[in-house]
């Protein structure tokens, strides 16, 4: 139903989709900025970030960091990495280093009340 009200902008909230199989063809880093580069209003940067953050983060237990892609190593989730980081960049959001401990693939982003109320409804 999603698809026949709004066409395949209507399923971007499961990830991202192609109308046009050859757009399959590119790599999962131009893929993913392709879709970032969609999203130009706020709103749209924070509810894109809060499904990514759904799918594969956590709180950080200090309750000051969201965490992406737990436990993934950087070669994981590319085209999901490569939309997140712009929207980072577009909403101001603080990217801090990840503790020496974690997998090399996980993006922390100081906690944002904008980015929390969002993550609270994906939860």
């Amino acid at each position: 139903m999603l698809f026949f009200e709004n066409g395949y902008r209507g399923l971007d909230q499961f990830g991202q989709w192609f109308a046009d199989p050859a757009d399959l063809g590119g790599s999962p880093e131009t893929r993913g900025a392709a879709r970032a580069a969609t999203i130009t209003t706020e709103a749209a940067a924070i509810e894109e970030v809060a499904r990514i953050w759904a799918a594969s983060g956590y709180v950080d237990p200090s309750d000051q960091y969201y965490v992406f892609f737990d436990s993934h190593d950087v070669d994981d989730d590319r085209a999901e990495r490569a939309t997140l980081l712009p929207l980072i960049e577009l909403l101001g959001l603080e990217r801090v280093d990840a503790p020496a401990d974690a997998a090399a693939g996980e993006v922390w982003v100081r906690t944002d009340p904008r980015l929390a109320a969002e993550c609270a409804r994906w939860s």
